[in-house]
């Protein structure tokens, strides 16, 4: 049931790190993958190493009339957009009083309104279909507090809020809406936390691949009468109480 042949899927911040494993995940169960990106030369390399099955699009998520581009090119080159996946992202820390407006502003357009421009270009095309599954990206600190994290984390809840909405809204069109929420993951966001100071039930912090089968899953039929819900994948890490 995890078959995505046929599929078509644009996944943003497809190039490399956890995107990249999404797009080689998705590919591998059958999908035609868009790599929507702003990194060109990555994202080009990726899409000529996969082939014919794979397209790359310049993608910066925060200009509304480049997701247009973006959606325009998935159906001009594929006949669709079955499967959206908004996980391009980025984070800053700064205690609040330091915390300047630039960062907050820039925080939200990648990771917030990013995705909500995202829903926004891909539902008439889905509901045209008659079917389709949005997979918002959010995070563990989209269900909690960070200290110093916070235009991340209220980025990250309102990711998750989105989903939540638009899973109402959509079903009655076929549309599918559920969002992911990574725990820590060793990709070049993080490579400055050192995962020892973390309490992560499973012993080990999470890799890209480890998401993969989640995304995949929420792509295919296998989750057909899933909407609205809410995947955390961290290894434990959210589950429990940390002790010191």
């Amino acid at each position: 049931m995890n078959d995505l042949g046929g599929r078509v899927a644009l996944v943003t911040g497809g190039a490399r790190g956890i995107g990249e494993a999404y797009v080689r995940a998705l590919h591998a169960a059958g999908g035609r993958v868009v790599i929507a990106d702003i990194l060109e030369d990555a994202g080009r390399a990726l899409a000529a190493e996969l082939g014919e099955r794979a397209l790359f699009v310049s993608l910066d998520v925060t200009q509304e009339t480049q997701w247009d581009a973006a959606v325009d090119a998935s159906v001009q080159a594929f006949g669709a957009v079955d499967v959206l996946v908004n996980n391009a992202g980025i984070a800053n820390a700064a205690p609040i009083e330091h915390l300047s407006t630039e960062k907050w502003d820039a925080v939200i357009a990648v990771n917030l309104t990013g995705t909500f421009f995202g829903c926004r270009a891909v539902v008439p095309v889905m509901k045209q279909q008659g079917k389709g599954s949005i997979i918002n990206i959010s995070s563990v600190e989209g269900m909690r507090g960070s200290a110093g994290l916070h235009g991340y984390t209220a980025a990250k809840f309102g990711v998750r809020g989105l989903a939540a909405s638009l899973a109402v809204e959509l079903g009655p069109f076929g549309i599918r809406v559920n969002s992911v929420h990574p725990g820590f993951i060793n990709t070049s966001m993080t490579t400055r936390i050192d995962p020892a100071h973390l309490d992560i039930p499973l012993g080990r912090p999470g890799e890209p691949e480890d998401l993969a089968g989640t995304i995949v899953f929420l792509a295919s039929d296998a989750s057909s009468f899933t909407s609205g819900a809410e995947f955390v994948v961290d290894g434990g890490m959210i589950a429990g109480i940390p002790h010191r």
